[in-house]
């Protein structure tokens, strides 16, 4: 009796840590796979699980997270052969635990070295400017070529990113010197250009002045000419009155004309700049004749008949004592 007490105790603890042996609990974002006898049967998500102890065994434990590894510095030549030193990030996460585990050995170390590689043939075919501007290109390049490549690992690579890209000292040197050169080149031209602008301008300016002004002198001279033939004209009907007058034999219309000469002579004699006293020999009774002529002309003009016969008397008496020319003349 005891010693059936003592088999079914050790039974028990036998089945105890049988039991014991065979649970097993995934933690989230993991996925565990699963060997009998060393061939992979299934894979254990995130949860409580029980599996034949000593038949069944834990293969391996996977994240399947997004992870991220960090490509270390590479010396990498460009296509017009220059040296740069560049390195990156990778993000990638599995989304098959078996094929992660049996398709590859050190998985991550196998996505290292494939991005590196390809991290300098891609780089390699470019030029330096092409690789200083064009990360976003790059980066698309190799995300297509890595993905591609680890995509029978179970793996999917979201992301590829160039961190750094660092010339040697003497090329960033002249470089700088180039991009100097250039925004001096193109501060020159915009310099000229603005010059050529102002130049042009001016010269529209100067052009547009020369038009108004010739277009002023042209209207100028046209109302002087306009003037002038009016004052022609004005000067060929008084000429013409005149004529009419006198052949009509109108004493004192010949008076007024030889007075207005007379007056005229005496102005331009008086308005003389190099003469300042004038002596001639001039009787102021001719002068007083000569306007009673024009008085008597006036009134013949406006006064009517009765002043004018008043005023023919006395044309006649002044005429008479000067030098003009009388009705019995």
């Amino acid at each position: 009796m005891l010693d059936f007490s003592i088999f079914v105790v050790v039974l028990l603890g036998l089945a105890v840590i049988f039991v014991f042996l065979g649970v097993r609990t995934v933690s989230q974002g993991y996925e565990y796979t699963v060997e009998r006898f060393g061939r992979y049967t299934r894979t254990l998500r995130p949860g409580f699980h029980i599996i034949i102890p000593i038949i069944d065994q834990i293969g391996s434990k996977l994240n399947m997270m997004e992870q991220v590894l960090d490509v270390a510095s590479q010396e990498v030549i460009t296509r017009d052969n220059a040296m740069v030193t560049v390195d990156g990030v990778v993000f990638y996460q599995i989304l098959d635990a078996s094929q992660a585990a049996y398709e590859v050995s050190d998985l991550t170390r196998a996505i290292l070295n494939l991005t590196m590689t390809n991290i300098r043939t891609v780089m390699g075919s470019m030029d330096l400017d092409e690789l200083l501007s064009q990360r976003d290109a790059i980066n698309a390049r190799l995300l297509n070529v890595v993905d591609e490549a680890t995509g029978p690992w179970g793996v999917k690579v979201t992301r590829i990113e160039i961190k750094d890209i660092s010339p040697p000292r003497d090329l960033v040197e002249a470089m700088a010197r180039q991009m100097k050169a250039e925004r001096d080149k193109r501060a020159n031209i915009l310099e000229a250009e603005g010059l050529r602008q102002a130049e042009i301008l001016g010269a529209e300016g100067s052009k547009q002045a020369v038009i108004l002004d010739a277009e002023g002198r042209r209207e100028a001279a046209f109302r002087d000419a306009e003037a002038r033939e009016r004052e022609a004209e004005a000067e060929a009907k008084a000429t013409t009155m005149q004529s009419d007058a006198i052949e009509s034999g109108n004493i004192h219309a010949i008076n007024y004309f030889v007075a207005q000469q007379y007056i005229d002579a005496l102005k331009a004699f008086a308005g003389s700049e190099n003469e300042k006293i004038l002596f001639m020999p001039l009787e102021a009774a001719n002068v007083i004749g000569a306007i009673g002529g024009v008085a008597e002309i006036a009134r013949q003009a406006f006064g009517g008949s009765g002043s004018g016969k008043g005023g023919a008397g006395k044309g006649a008496d002044d005429d008479s004592s000067g030098p003009w020319l009388s009705g019995d003349q």
